[in-house]
């Protein structure tokens, strides 16, 4: 089932449902582990049961669960407990997202499985983390973007909250895991020994403010919502042209002044209310206006070719079907495919990290049926 990558070799028993774990896991088999998804008896992964379906299967699990294994067990059932506590001997990596004291309670806990399987990585990630008053709160995606600060800044002035349109509260914190596992790997190849990483969603999302919680260590402003805006750089945003919008990033003052020269306005780069950064921020709805006076007067694709002749990075706003035929995503392989056994030939997004000396296929292995690998995991075939 694993595909060959830089993590051939390493096993990894993936507790994990939903979204923030499998996407985890997702990207350590895409990187070559071997993951084996211990799943609940009976209905499995909650989002075998999330839309839409494909042929009666979830897509939304197939396009996280590519290139796993499956085995059901009953963590409370002793015959079962010793089927999993055999997969721990072998295993390299153990992930589950539960509450805290979840493990625990199952007799799994940290303390308890290092001292058996001392070279085992124990990888938690959960909404609030194991230590803190929100250790046992339950958490999704949208729970977290709130409670995170991402939802404060997402949207348009004076509008209503808004969710960031991706579930970058789960993923945010599924990479950040990676991320530490893959530490841990190349920790434990020095030490021989595991480690325990406890990865909290809100954590993650605290983790990624990046310049709100600057602005506000700097100023003691609180950062609000900007629409399209940054809150730094000018100009950075989307302006309205003759049939719709484009976006144009001009982050010095060199590209601010060929931006210019491309609009045919290269007096603007002299005014004195837009000469530098500082200014043009101060400066941000003239500006806006300025532009705007000239980039409606033709459509978004006249002016993408102009901005992209003079260098200026632009770009169109794109809705998923346009992403989805863009040449440069079609030559990065960043769509690619599966062919199960139910539902047929299912696309889905491709791995982003392209490696020397590894192939990028364009197929990859599917997402297995729920227990579909149970005699050969028993029966400790790779």
């Amino acid at each position: 089932m694993t595909v060959d990558g830089p993590l051939n070799g390493v096993t990894v028993i993936d507790l994990t449902r939903v979204l923030a774990g499998p996407y985890c896991t997702l990207v350590l088999a895409d990187l070559g582990a071997r993951v084996i998804k211990v799943e609940t008896p009976g209905g499995g992964d909650d989002s075998r049961a999330f839309g839409p379906f494909v042929g009666g299967k979830s897509a939304y699990f197939m396009s996280i669960n590519r290139g796993k294994e499956s085995i059901s067990l009953n963590l409370k059932d002793e015959g079962d407990r010793a089927v999993f506590e055999e997969l721990l001997a072998d295993a390299d990596v153990v992930i589950e997202n539960f509450r805290a004291g979840t493990m625990e309670r199952l007799g799994y806990g940290w303390e308890a499985l290092h001292e058996r399987f001392p070279r085992l990585i124990y990888a938690a990630c959960s909404g609030f983390g194991h230590t803190g008053p929100y250790a046992g709160r339950p958490a999704y995606d949208v729970v977290v973007q709130a409670m995170g600060g991402i939802m404060s800044l997402t949207g348009q002035p004076g509008g209503p909250p808004a969710r960031v349109g991706s579930s970058v509260g789960d993923i945010v914190a599924g990479l950040f895991t990676a991320i530490g596992i893959n530490g841990a790997l190349y920790r434990r190849t020095m030490t021989g020994e595991g480690v325990k990483l406890d990865v909290s969603m809100l954590d993650c999302q605290v983790a990624i403010l990046e310049n709100a919680l600057a602005r506000y260590f700097a100023s003691g402003e609180v950062p609000g919502p900007l629409g399209t805006r940054h809150p730094s750089i000018t100009p950075f945003q989307a302006y309205a042209t003759a049939d719709g919008y484009v976006v144009i990033s001009a982050g010095n003052n060199t590209l601010f002044a060929t931006l210019c020269s491309a609009l045919e306005r290269p007096d603007l780069a002299e005014n004195p209310r837009f000469v530098d950064n500082p200014a043009r921020n101060a400066n941000i709805d003239a500006l806006e206006q300025e532009f705007e006076a000239i980039l409606t007067a033709h459509p978004t694709a006249h002016w993408l070719t102009v901005l992209e002749e003079a260098g200026v990075p632009c770009s169109p706003i794109n809705r998923v079907d346009d992403v989805l035929a863009d040449p440069q995503v079609a030559a990065r392989n960043m769509v690619i495919r599966a062919q199960d056994p139910v539902a047929g030939e299912v696309q889905m997004a491709g791995n982003p990290i392209k490696l020397s000396g590894y192939p990028d296929p364009t197929e990859r292995p599917p997402a297995p049926e729920l227990d579909q690998h149970r005699q050969a995991i028993v029966d400790g075939e790779q």
